[in-house]
């Protein structure tokens, strides 16, 4: 049954090896979105039992908002919502479920997107730079998104408990589709193939990673 599937799959990666690369990433990262939605609760829902959700988490003060009120990357005063951010508690739960899902995301990606072979120690450095600079992007433009979708869609709307699940997948959508745009190009740039037979050096220097004289072996 999966025969003309996999022969058309063939036939695109020989014909078009960007396109097919785009879509398989494209296809990987949308089961990855749907692990995290389907983690999201779970983890919400743990840590909201705790006294976590009444401790405060604002850092990373960055000027004003409109109305005067300080401006933090990093927004979660303590509360559940929408009368509240959610506090620790909300700020773990995404933050573990995304880690959860990119750690998942980086070897598929790796393996079957890229089919890469070069160094896996120092692309998963370079992943974790990428993953947590996308962390606080994400964080600070989650500060003009995540309070107004919660307040709509629990008090405007009056949907209560319906509307913050549905506001949990609209952020969490939101997060995936900017790491989405923003992980492509770097996994273009960390996963490389490389002919086999060479140390790790040599095949970060043929995938056009800079390797400094030191580390060369001697």
């Amino acid at each position: 049954m999966f025969k003309p599937i996999t022969q058309a799959w063939r036939r695109l990666e020989e014909k078009r090896p960007g396109t097919a690369q785009f879509l398989m990433f494209f296809l990987l990262s949308n089961g990855v979105t749907v692990l995290q939605l389907a983690l999201m609760p779970i983890f919400k829902g743990l840590f909201n039992q705790t006294g976590l959700v009444d401790t405060d988490f604002q850092v990373l003060a960055v000027g004003t908002q409109v109305d005067g009120s300080q401006y933090f990357v990093f927004d979660y005063p303590a509360g559940e919502l929408p009368l509240g951010g959610g506090g620790l508690a909300y700020f773990l739960a995404v933050q573990v479920t995304i880690g959860i899902a990119q750690i998942i995301n980086f070897f598929a990606q790796r393996s079957i997107t890229f089919k890469a072979n070069n160094s896996l120690g120092k692309a998963a450095m370079w992943y974790v730079v990428a993953y947590i600079l996308i962390t606080f992007g994400a964080a600070a433009a989650q500060g003009f998104y995540k309070a107004p979708i919660y307040d709509l869609l629990m008090d405007t709307w009056g949907l209560g408990g319906t509307g913050e699940t549905i506001a949990d997948i609209v952020t969490m959508i939101i997060n995936s589709a900017i790491a989405f745009w923003i992980f492509f190009p770097i996994f273009k740039v960390i996963f490389k193939q490389v002919p086999e037979g060479q140390d790790d050096d040599q095949r970060d220097r043929q995938a056009g990673v800079e390797v400094t004289p030191d580390a060369l072996p001697r």
